[in-house]
């Protein structure tokens, strides 16, 4: 396996010299269990069973806990096709008028190649180990690169800009919750075992692009050969076997699961929830920055992490529910 490189993704507030005081982040209101019930119409129904959840791949990232390779056994669960869109996540904030916690910093972490030239004069600082992820004030989910910005033309777009606080509160809203980084995975591989990508071994079956991730050279030039340069629409590109969008690339998306690369070693094997606790949470997916040369992380056993706190361009979610 490859040696472990910092992701796309890792941009997390620990790691800015963003002053903050004291900002109030539980959100505008109290979020109400089931507020908006939205019930399993439209989810899709996952059998559960056993599968082989991890890789031991040589281009995965040992270091990030991939592997080994163990057989998981999972109960029937709901999971959402595509990820929570800018205009499902609106509903929400109209409906409670909750506040992100992007919006309660002031800021949020934008890719470097989306900023105006006009916000890019204003920007003081950057991530040190990750230079392309600029701290943006008045970055959120409705202006995702900057105050200038806006998501008028972008409403089937996966929402970014959400912490993994943003989200639980959407699920809570929403009767649903976050999918466990196990039932993700078994969800992402769409019925096939042990295979690189949701679709099978080939990046680019027969040269046709599957997923919304980086082409050119990372980080300064993409030429956008899948169609995009950040998000595309949530049902771009083919669904997997169960019917799930976008499981690889697009946008990393939370899992309710605390991160940790050795806890699941000898941990349970049926219907495992992760650590009891830990300082960052789970994601899964990679995104439309990922690029095989640095981030190869959109494979489907690919792990990443940051912290409950942190919001991004490119991280969003997707609900999942019990089966009654």
């Amino acid at each position: 396996m490859e040696t472990n490189k910092p992701t796309c993704c890792s941009a997390s507030r620990a790691s800015s010299e963003q002053p903050t005081t004291n900002p109030d982040v539980s959100g505008a209101v109290e979020i109400s269990v089931a507020a908006s019930p939205q019930g399993t119409e439209g989810m899709v129904l996952i059998p559960g069973g056993k599968f082989l959840m991890g890789t031991d791949d040589r281009e995965g990232f040992a270091a990030d806990g991939e592997g080994p390779v163990r057989e998981i056994t999972l109960k029937p669960f709901y999971i959402d096709p595509c990820a929570v869109t800018n205009a499902e996540f609106k509903q929400f904030v109209d409906e409670t008028g909750y506040k992100t916690e992007a919006e309660s910093f002031g800021w949020s972490f934008v890719f470097h190649l989306f900023v105006s030239e006009a916000t890019a004069k204003l920007v003081q600082n950057k991530v040190q180990q990750t230079p392309w992820w600029w701290v943006v004030e008045g970055a959120d989910w409705l202006h995702p690169e900057g105050p200038d910005s806006h998501i008028e033309e972008r409403w089937d777009h996966p929402v970014i800009h959400v912490s993994w606080r943003d989200a639980a509160a959407y699920c809570k809203w929403a009767g649903k919750r976050l999918p466990t980084e196990a039932e993700w995975e078994f969800a992402a591989r769409g019925g096939l075992a042990q295979k690189r990508y949701p679709w099978g071994d080939e990046l680019k079956p027969g040269g046709k692009h599957m997923c919304n991730i980086w082409q050119g050279k990372f980080p300064d030039k993409n030429n956008q050969s899948d169609g995009y340069a950040g998000t595309a629409p949530v049902r771009a590109f083919e669904p997997n076997g169960f019917g799930l969008y976008n499981v690889a690339g697009n946008v990393w998306e939370w899992c309710s699961d605390w991160f940790s690369p050795n806890f699941h070693v000898k941990g349970k094997r049926d219907n495992p929830v992760g650590p009891p606790s830990g300082d960052t949470r789970v994601l899964r997916g990679g995104s439309y920055l990922c690029h095989r040369s640095y981030c190869n992380r959109y494979r489907v056993a690919a792990r990443s992490k940051n912290t409950p706190d942190s919001s991004t361009g490119n991280i969003g979610f997707r609900c999942a529910a019990d089966v009654k």
